[in-house]
């Protein structure tokens, strides 16, 4: 059975079991506590769990993941939310030098079974410092899962599965779509790490796109679909490690591929996969990747500059048309 769930409330049944299930499984971050989280994911979890397993922290990033990273490798499984990626900066001391590094360093005498989640990407008019993205830059690091995903029954799933992996993951939200709606089944279940999802079949062209730009495609791709063309729209899901293989099985199919990526273009996840289908399917391809991205600059605050700055269903309508020459 299967009920409608936003996404924030997926992730909140998800912590939820969890914690249930596990002891060793704790919450903290700003707000998480007395204020039921600053979107509201964690509703309700201070109430049944008490404040020595949902706890509110200073505003002070590095010192909390700092904290998370030593109940980790204390047999702890610490989850660490950051009100935004942006903010998280502060910490990157902790998550790429320190809970990246403390299995290879310790010679696997210590792991890092951490999750740090928040929202990650634009969320309208927030200006430059609040508005980045960061799967790239956290999928750079060696030792390091990255999760990035947008709908509630897999970032459930997906949740669940990062709560309960020995690693450290990064698991990237959508802070405009806490609220998008899905189904979500009652039942216990996981979703695998490091595996991809084909939300829409198609046999002219693939589209690969992650998070909320996944929406965008699929409406790109319904579009399409109006003028002949056939679109197979791919979810990532998961960052590091990448389903290649699945990329490269869509990409024999229809011979050109369109990677639309919310990160600047420079050094970006949508770089990544063009460099993995030149090498595994180059033979297959009838044109050139295409890649659709958010423009090389800081986002501006005013919204003429976020409608132009972002990836949406034109410019990705306009990029398939390329690869097809039309």
């Amino acid at each position: 059975m299967s009920r409608i769930l936003t996404l924030r409330d997926a992730l909140n049944e998800a912590m939820k079991e969890e914690m249930r299930r596990d002891e060793s499984v704790f919450l903290m971050g700003e707000e998480v506590a007395e204020y039921n989280g600053a979107y509201k994911v964690s509703k309700g979890m201070l109430d049944e769990f008490g404040p020595k397993r949902v706890i509110d922290t200073p505003i002070a990033e590095l010192g909390f993941a700092g904290i998370g990273v030593g109940a980790a490798m204390n047999g702890l499984r610490p989850i660490i939310e950051f009100m935004t990626w942006n903010f998280a900066v502060l910490a990157f001391d902790q998550i790429v030098n320190n809970a990246a590094k403390t299995l290879s360093q310790s010679a696997g005498e210590f792991g890092c079974p951490i999750v740090f989640r928040g929202p990650s990407g634009a969320a309208g008019q927030l200006a430059q410092q609040h508005s980045q993205t960061f799967e790239s830059w956290m999928a750079n690091v060696p030792g390091l899962k990255v999760i990035s995903c947008i709908d509630p029954k897999d970032m459930k799933g997906l949740l669940k599965s990062a709560i309960r992996d020995d690693d450290p993951i990064c698991f990237m939200e959508s802070e405009q779509f806490y609220g998008h709606k899905g189904e979500v089944p009652e039942e216990e279940y996981l979703t695998p790490i490091g595996k991809a999802a084909i939300r829409r079949e198609g046999t002219d062209v693939t589209i690969v796109s992650y998070n909320k730009m996944v929406l965008v495609a699929m409406d790109a791709a319904e579009q399409l679909q109006k003028e002949g063309i056939s679109a197979e729209v791919i979810d990532l899901r998961t960052i590091r490690p990448l389903d290649h293989e699945m990329i490269v099985e869509s990409v024999k199919k229809t011979n050109r591929l369109v990677v639309v990526d919310e990160s600047w273009p420079y050094g970006g996840v949508s770089s990544e996969i063009a460099y993995e289908i030149q090498k595994y399917a180059f033979d297959y391809l009838d044109a050139p990747v295409t890649r659709v991205n958010s423009a090389d600059v800081s986002l501006g605050y005013a919204p003429t500059f976020v409608e132009e700055y972002l990836p949406n269903p034109t410019k990705v309508i306009r990029a398939v048309k390329e690869v097809m020459y039309r």
